[in-house]
Order: structure tokens, then sequence, then C-alpha cells
């Protein structure tokens, strides 16, 4: 098959920053990068968004030797002044000796001016979107890749759990709370949340796989039923961080401003009050309107974490995705002795305007953690999720 001359326009880099490799085809092709391209990527890097990604795809072509990159003012002719990045790349493509150059972008509007100025054109058919750590580490190991620490890999079918005893198949099912797993993955949940010897588990997933009910049924089934446990409270970490519109000041202590953030917490909790009574963590469980005991289960907002020590207690960490890697470092710093420490989130769901996938307190945790023998980490997945219209959605990627 004939070599293939690639030039890569700047969507296809950011889409997949390993799109370098795929195209060579081994050393079958040669890739070209226009100028112009190069000039939106430093454009690009500071997009809170997509910078990380663009980090990639630079350091893709700059540890790639064989990558070819147009030289700046390659035409005789000026530029006009209202000429667009897309005219830029398609008169450096044929102001550059290439033989039989094909534009490869997703530019549909790029592809049609491509074709009217006599240059072939393809599309990036195998696209992939970038994955953060905590995506691609689901918790599982490959055939013939080394188990580490609190890994499972698939056996004959069946998951096996690689702890601190060795390889042992998990065959059957948690039932704590009254709530049983509804899928393989949340049954493994369960079994890392619940050993002794796991300090700290991370749950990546997207909405509606059970995340934070299955964290808070862990809880009260360790901090109110477990015998001889040291855990005596529970503790809920959260950042503040509003989605749309702001709401603007909110009146009130710290409990009731974070009562709109924190609204489906209490949801969950009376639900699993109703399952099977939680009355201790209820500063009256008979009342009409049941309020923490703060005893028992305290909500804090992380700007409050500081210079607390927290002790003898569960404490769960949701939407860490929306934490820097600094407030993860002084939150998880705060945990002395007796504590197991559940992390929830999904790094495609960032709303925090200064974090990105790979730049968030999720993914730094999985990244920096992963490996050692108190830590676990599980993807959550499967076909029941949430509800029929989450499952829709879910398997519709809309």
């Amino acid at each position: 098959m004939a070599s293939k001359n690639f030039v890569l326009d700047t969507n296809v880099l950011i889409e997949n920053p390993k799109c370098v490799q795929a195209l060579r085809n081994g050393q079958d092709n040669t890739i070209h990068i226009p100028y112009t391209v190069l000039t939106e990527l430093d454009r690009l890097k500071r997009d809170p968004r997509l910078g990380h990604v663009v980090a990639q795809a630079v350091s893709t072509i700059l540890n790639d030797a064989d990558v070819r990159i147009f030289p700046p003012d390659g035409s005789a002719l000026p530029l006009a002044i209202d000429e667009s990045p897309d005219d830029r790349i398609l008169r450096e493509i044929a102001n550059h000796p290439v033989a039989e150059p094909i534009l490869v972008t997703n530019d549909r509007i790029l592809q049609l001016k491509a074709r009217v100025s006599g240059i072939p054109c393809e599309g990036y058919r195998d696209s992939v979107p970038f994955q953060s750590e905590s995506q691609i580490y689901t918790g599982f190991v490959d055939d013939g890749e080394e188990c580490i620490p609190n890994c499972f890999r698939w056996e004959n079918g069946v998951p096996v759990f690689y702890g601190a005893d060795g390889p042992k198949p998990i065959g059957y099912s948690h039932e704590i709370w009254g709530i049983k797993p509804r899928s393989v993955y949340q049954n493994l949940a369960l079994e890392l949340m619940l050993d002794p010897r796991i300090d700290i588990t991370t749950l990546q997933s997207e909405a509606g796989y059970g995340k934070t009910y299955l964290a808070l049924a862990t809880a009260l089934y360790l901090t109110l039923e477990r015998k001889d446990n040291p855990f005596k409270r529970i503790y809920l970490v959260k950042p503040v961080v509003e989605i749309g519109a702001k709401m603007g000041f909110l009146p009130g202590d710290v409990e009731e401003k974070m009562g709109p953030y924190v609204r489906y917490i209490t949801d969950l909790l009376l639900k699993l009050h109703e399952i099977r009574p939680a009355n201790r963590i209820f500063q009256d469980s008979q009342a009409d309107v049941l309020k923490l005991n703060p005893k028992r289960f305290v909500i804090q907002p992380i700007a409050f974490i500081r210079g607390m020590n927290l002790e003898n207690c569960v404490v769960i960490v949701d939407e860490m995705q929306n934490l820097s890697r600094t407030e993860t470092r002084a939150l998880l710093t705060r945990m002395g002795e007796g504590v197991k420490c559940i992390c929830l989130g999904d790094t495609r769901q960032v709303d925090n305007p200064y974090l990105n996938e790979s730049n968030n307190g999720l993914n730094w945790t999985v990244k920096k953690l992963k490996g050692f023998r108190n830590y676990a980490h599980m993807v959550l997945k499967g076909d029941k999720s949430r509800g029929p219209i989450t499952d829709i959605v879910l398997k519709a990627k809309l």
C-alpha cells in the first residue's frame, strides 16, 4: 500500500491527542502539521476546559521526531487581513511541497473549502474522546497485566479481588442497610467500601449509578450497625458550585445556606431511613421535619475544612471532580486515626470553571494513590442505573 501524506487540522488533535500514531500506522504514512495549527493550539492552551488536551497533543508532536511541521510564511503572497485560520491552512498546504497531501479534519466547512481548492480531504473516523485516569483505570486489570493492590480481574466469568489476603472470588452479593446492589459493579464497590483494610475508596461514574446512595448506606451501616467499630460520626463534604444562573446571597446559618445544595442528600437519607430506621442521625426522629443530629451526621462545606482534625468517622467527599488539587490535599490531610474516606465524582461533569477533566481532585487522587495498599478505585457501570429514563439517556449518549 502506498504511503500517504496526512495534514492534520486542529480539531483532530483536540479530539484525540494520540491520533498521530494512529494515522501513521507504524511507519507507513507521514504526518504534517500546518504552522497555523500550532498557532491555534497556542491560543487554546489557555482555555481551562481544553488546556490539558492541548498539552497532550503538543507533547505528542514534540516527542515524535518524524512529524513534519510547515514553516511559517511558506507563501510569497501576503496574508489577507480577514483571512481565516481555515484559509491559511489551505494556503499552507498549497504552497508546501508535499506529494498528494490529504487534509484530515472534522470541520465540514473546511472540508468543503478543501474540495473547492482541489485538496483531498478526509474526516477522522477513529476519534476517541479524552479519558481521565479515573475513567481509564476502572478497578480491573486485564489478563497478563500485573495486579495492583485492591484491584479486580475477571477469571472464568467471576470477578476476583486481589486484596491483602490474596485472590478472592466474589461470588456472593452484599446487602447493607436493607439495600441490594443492582449490578456487579455496585457489589464490588461495596466490597471495597466495607473492607476494613481499605482506608480510602474512590468511585467514578456517570450520574445515576448510585454512588451517593451506596456511600450513604455504607456509612449508616458502619456507624450505626457494625459492632466494635471506631466510627462515631458521618461527615459529608462537598464543594459549592452552582450550575446555570446564580441564586445570589442565601440567608441563614451554614446549614440553611447549604440546604439547596444538599437537598438530594437529605432525600436519600430519608429514603434509607424508610427502608430501615436510622433514628440516631436525626435530632428527633418523630418530628414532621427531620433535622440532622450534628453529633452523628454533619454536612460540611469544603471552605470550612481547613484546621479540622477528623477522627473515628466516615467521610464522604461528594462531587470531588469540582475540587482543585490543592483543596483535595488540604481535605485528605485532615484525616486522622480511625477514618474511612469515600470519594465520589465524575470527571466528565466538571462544573468548576477553573478545572477540567484531567486537572481535578478526583483524577489527581486516582493518579497519585493508585497502587497504595489502603486505597481502592472502582468505575460503576452497567445496564441498571437510577431508572428507565436515565438508562435510555446514558445509552443514547445524550
